[in-house]
């Protein structure tokens, strides 16, 4: 076997770029390294950044006599050889749970308390860092951040199962078991209880995300290039922005249209927030992942948006895969920031992540039986499928915002045609089920390493309610989305 050394791993515009000569198969890929798998018991974790590489070793040095820590079998100057679990994580051992076994809140009381002996100061751990292995031993990665980052409480950890229904429950048994720990987390949280309307989001300038104060205990859920969108309802979600101007666009947009189909319903908005409808299911990415062909009924509904957009008046009439959500009342779209501020006739994104999924030809074809005219009008020109083309065809004007209209109902119950169908016949799922959400970008970020570490390798980005930026943002001096590191 060829010496794992000689694999590269650099800092990309996206995401990490690898360079692996040998046979030692990828696992995991995240924002600070990426894991292969080196034997059934050990993996080596290499890193883009040789701080992070010796961040992590500080931390996995000082947890080696904690039972849940890895095992640490060698390090170079960017890489460190650990052991490999092949067991799922605690979230997908949760998934169908409707409480926490109280065994595995006892578990997590341990390593969280163990974590404070040893005197790290991030006490905390995502669920997707946690591995169930036999008889229920939990172990727990990505230690990068272990004496960096400030977690007195477990932020991550209670969002985590917050999404996922197990937070009430999870805190019922906390207080029977350790009610000091229980009364330690709820001073914490009074302490720091912020209105969602004054977090603060800051731009992080051309081609990077937005930044957000990870000790914010609002279950955040995807931050992108334009805002943060947290989760605060079980049927809502507030989107806060970066930039003033970003906000009144999409909220002037979104206002505006509250009568189309795939608009998300607003509740509330403000100078810097938009609170709107938290989409339930898959974004359409995920899902034609899971497709040996095209349905029929996704080109139906995809071209039912295009056509809204076009009679609505939107300048930029596209719908990126990531942006859009199946859900159990038709598809919805979000991030709607530039319909009215960029010129774009045809859905270029769109034919991008078609061609990508192998879709493209299968999509136009149907397009032609369903709209015979509309068909003409892409096709008259070659689709243009590197992003150098598509920027020649976008071209960014003045922003004209519609006006919105003046309705009683704070959502019109139009549907378009076929609209209220379900694409896979089923319930919409969750979007931190469907994903790769929670990415991107926005519902997340999430992205993965079947039975290992580092997981979640497509759903690394964590989305902005539902992507991440096109990649013209960069080029056009406009802001854009941001990765995840998982191990």
């Amino acid at each position: 076997m060829v010496d794992f050394r000689l694999i590269k791993v650099t800092k990309g515009p996206k995401t990490l770029l690898i360079d692996n000569p040998t046979n030692y198969p990828l696992i995991g890929m995240g924002a600070q390294g990426a894991v292969f798998k080196l034997s059934e018991e050990r993996c080596v974790k290499i890193y883009s950044n040789t701080l992070q590489a010796q961040m992590e070793l500080e931390a996995l040095k000082a947890g080696q006599h904690l039972a849940f820590f890895p095992r640490l079998y060698g390090y170079g100057e960017n890489y460190i050889v650990m052991e490999y679990f092949n067991a799922p994580t605690l979230k997908e051992y949760l998934r169908n749970c409707t409480y926490i076994p109280e065994s595995i809140t006892r578990k997590l009381l341990y390593i969280l308390g163990e974590m404070r002996k040893a005197q790290f100061t991030m006490v905390d751990a995502p669920l997707r860092h946690i591995f169930v292995l036999e008889n229920e031993e939990l172990k727990v990665i990505d230690h990068v951040n272990a004496f960096k980052r400030i977690h007195p409480v477990p932020l991550k950890l209670l969002r985590d199962l917050n999404m996922m229904l197990l937070k009430e429950s999870f805190l019922t048994q906390v207080r029977k078991l350790e009610p000091d720990t229980y009364q330690t987390w709820q001073r914490y949280f009074d302490e720091n209880k912020i209105d969602y309307r004054n977090i603060p989001v800051f731009s992080g300038g051309n081609g990077e995300g937005v930044k957000v104060d990870s000790a914010i205990s609002q279950t955040l859920i995807g931050a992108g290039h334009q805002g943060a969108v947290f989760r605060i309802a079980e049927d809502q979600c507030v989107k806060i922005y970066g930039k003033p101007e970003h906000c009144e666009m999409e909220k002037t947009i979104l206002l505006a249209n509250q009568d189309l189909s795939f608009i998300p319903q607003v509740y509330e908005s403000g100078d810097n927030y938009v609170v709107m409808e938290y989409l339930v299911g898959p974004d359409l990415n995920t899902f034609l992942k899971k497709q040996t062909t095209l349905p029929p009924i996704v080109t139906k509904l995809l071209l039912d948006i295009l056509t809204s957009q076009k009679q609505a008046g939107f300048k930029q009439i596209d719908a990126p895969l990531r942006h859009v959500f199946v859900t159990k009342t038709g598809f919805k779209m979000v991030d709607h920031v530039y319909s009215f501020s960029r010129l774009q006739e045809r859905p270029l994104e769109l034919f991008q992540n078609l061609h990508e999924r192998g879709f493209l030809a299968a999509f136009l074809e149907q397009v032609k039986l369903l709209d015979p005219a509309t068909h003409a009008e892409w096709t008259k020109t070659p689709i243009p499928l590197t992003e150098e083309e598509v920027q020649m065809e976008i071209k960014d004007i003045p922003t004209v915002l519609p006006v919105i209209k003046n309705k009683s109902s704070k959502k019109g119950n139009k549907k378009g045609k076929g609209h209220d169908k379900d694409v896979d016949g089923k319930k919409g799922k969750d979007h931190e089920k469907g994903r790769d959400h929670k990415k991107g970008k926005d519902h997340d970020r999430n992205r993965d390493h079947k039975k290992g570490h580092d997981r979640d390798t497509d759903h690394s980005q964590k989305r902005e309610h539902g992507g991440k930026r096109d990649n013209k943002d960069k080029k056009k001096g406009n802001d854009r989305k941001k990765g995840s590191d998982k191990k």
